[in-house]
């Protein structure tokens, strides 16, 4: 397999990018935050003009989005524009509890997230909401690993939406599970991506409220920043400069955009604009598709004109396959989402999740005094994700129609490495569910035994055969939405970020990563929008 292009840009120049942003946001106006339910410059779609000109126009307002539109605002007239709505007053959204039930409820035009299942079978979710998959996610906050900051010099915090959470049952008796089997040494609550086990930060804060990139929302210049939601990008706008004196380049010079009433919009640049795609891993390469980026033969079977041919466009999609085991305790447990993980040193990182589920059968209705009210029960979740991973796929259209899922697949454990890693977190996982921390989580059988009653399949009986454990592996997998790539960095974007061949248009979202960072890519993604933000006004300064 071709070895993976760099990141990014050079570590001397990030490390001093670093150093003038280290704190998130200016005081100036972090002073004057507004609550963010009553930001005056989000607008529905059917509010906006026609026809606007901007200097910066961001297309999706997800994790990345929200503090690259912010940070840009500071000197510049910036547009974002984000499919869904805004998050602020959905309890289902802004709770713990209220995670699964998200996910599941998709039906809606107006859901926040917008399912989708891959080629592989594996169904899946988009963020489709103002905050993108921040205001969807299980709210874990972790830095990735050292290597990567070393190479991108993306090294601060969002201390406005991150928490320290307060560990109940299952999450403690995780931990010490985790610990018992030889996830060590124990690092207490840290951000940092080290080897062992640790009690990672949140985005839902004490009263189990979620904070999400939305929020960051608030540090904007309100003069300078309009936002739309319910607006729906079409294809990017370019124009070809002069062959005269060098071959002429396309040049992005706007946007198209549709609102709920199927009216047309567009969104112009100023002299020096640019448009930042910040649709994710999904979102950016289909839309670069669609706009005549991409490879010639492909986009001509569409009948979409060619802007530029891209080869890599879609290509090199990687999603982190996720497996484990489910089990119903003897007793209710709290409700709780990822808040520790163990990082091993064999390629797996253990998390777990605590879920309490209403139950409705016959039996209740016949045993129940009252059979209208819900019946609860906790389903406890211990599962591992592995590192990586090296298994690439694809994303092709399915329409030409934008709000048409395209076709993803993700080529689970194609590669033989990702297999041997999600062995060994299965038989870790084995590991801690031998620990005495477990042992009042099982319940007798027959004989005096005590065993865990499971909710689907349980592990292999001979954990010591590797083609057992690897066929489990494959038949159990599932995602942890970690999805990332189809724009990577050397092959679809340079080091700016700037797509190849094309002026005024650049990729700043998950899709150029070759890795998911870390344990969870969504503190990665919050610091690349401000990261990226702050470059940018730089380089109009000089």
């Amino acid at each position: 397999m071709a070895k993976h292009p760099p990141y990014l840009c050079s570590p001397t120049l990030s490390f001093l990018l670093v150093i003038a942003a280290f704190i998130s946001f200016p005081k100036s106006h972090s002073q004057q935050r507004q609550s963010p339910s009553y930001m005056g410059f989000v607008f529905n779609a059917t509010e906006m003009p026609s026809e606007d000109y901007y200097d910066y126009i961001v297309v999706g307002g997800g994790t990345a989005g929200c503090p690259l539109a912010a940070t840009l605002s500071e000197n510049f007239r910036v547009l974002v524009l984000e499919r869904g709505g805004v998050p602020y007053g959905r309890p289902n959204l802004m709770t713990q509890e209220g995670f699964l039930s998200t996910l599941v409820d998709v039906d809606s035009h107006d859901s926040p997230a917008q399912a989708f299942t891959s080629a592989d079978g594996v169904p899946n979710a988009r963020g489709r909401v103002l905050g993108g998959s921040s205001a969807i996610n299980a709210g874990f906050y972790s830095r990735a690993d050292q290597d990567f900051f070393r190479t991108t010099g993306i090294n601060w915090d969002f201390r406005a939406i991150v928490f320290r959470p307060q560990l109940k049952n299952w999450q403690s008796t995780v931990r010490d599970g985790f610990l018992e089997a030889g996830i060590g040494p124990y690092n207490g609550f840290a951000l940092d991506h080290v080897v062992g086990t640790k009690i990672g930060g949140s985005t839902f804060d004490s009263t189990g409220r979620r904070h999400s990139a939305a929020d960051l929302l608030s540090y904007a210049k309100p003069s300078n920043i309009k936002v739309a939601v319910y607006a729906t990008v079409e294809r990017v706008l370019f124009a070809s400069s002069l062959p005269y004196p060098a071959p002429p380049k396309q040049s992005a010079i706007g946007v198209v955009f549709r609102d709920q009433t199927s009216h047309f919009h567009h969104a112009v640049l100023r002299e020096k604009g640019e448009v930042l795609l910040s649709a994710g891993a999904i979102g950016s390469p289909q839309l670069l598709l669609l706009s005549g980026i991409g490879p010639r033969p492909y986009l001509s079977s569409w009948g979409i004109p060619v802007m530029h041919h891209h080869p890599y466009v879609g290509r090199f999609l990687y999603d982190n396959p996720r497996n484990g085991i489910s089990i119903v305790p003897q007793l209710p447990l709290d409700h709780s989402l990822i808040q520790v993980v163990g990082i091993t040193s064999s390629g797996a990182y253990l998390e777990a999740a605590s879920n309490v589920i209403p139950f409705a059968s016959p039996a209740h209705s016949f045993f129940s005094r009252n059979p209208t009210s819900p019946v609860y029960f906790t389903v406890a979740t211990l599962m591992e994700k592995i590192v990586g991973p090296l298994s690439a796929g694809s994303l092709r259209l399915a329409s030409t129609d934008v709000r048409v899922n395209p076709i993803v697949r993700f080529n689970y454990f194609s590669n033989p490495a990702d297999v041997q890693r999600c062995i060994n977190g299965t038989r870790k996982i084995a590991d801690v569910l031998k620990s005495r921390s477990m042992d009042d989580f099982k319940f007798y059988q027959w004989f005096g035994d005590r065993d865990f009653r499971y909710i689907g399949p349980a592990l292999p009986f001979d954990l010591s055969n590797d083609r057992l454990v690897g066929e489990f592996c494959r038949q159990t997998v599932n995602t942890i939405w970690h999805y990332h790539g189809g724009c990577l960095v050397g092959r679809v974007v340079d080091r700016n970020l700037r797509i190849l061949g094309i002026e005024g248009l650049r990729v700043v979202d998950g899709s150029i990563f070759t890795v998911s960072p870390g344990t969870n890519p969504q503190a990665t993604l919050l610091m690349l929008g401000r990261y990226v933000g702050m470059k940018m006004l730089r380089e109009r300064m000089r």
